[in-house]
């Protein structure tokens, strides 16, 4: 995602972590920022879930994306599903 109004990476961080938190606290998932530590207007998300089927890991994932692009100050500027 790109978060063009951080001008710092505590600016970031603050964003990522009320993000994290929120979804965490909503959801049954896991998540963490996976890439792009170090830039402060760019993170990469990963998120993980376990479920029995996979139409409810499709909701799930996008009902978490609408959240997403509800709550953040940026751009969600690529998304890649993998199911296992």
């Amino acid at each position: 995602m790109h978060l063009p109004y951080a001008q710092s990476l505590k600016d970031k961080r603050r964003v990522l972590k009320s993000l994290k938190d929120r979804l965490r606290s909503r959801h049954n998932i896991s998540i963490a920022e996976v890439e792009g530590q170090d830039v402060w207007q760019h993170a990469v998300l990963g998120i993980v879930s376990v479920a029995d089927s996979r139409s409810h890991l499709e909701r799930l994932f996008e009902t978490i994306l609408a959240e997403i692009e509800s709550q953040i100050p940026g751009d969600i500027t690529r998304r890649e599903l993998e199911y296992l």
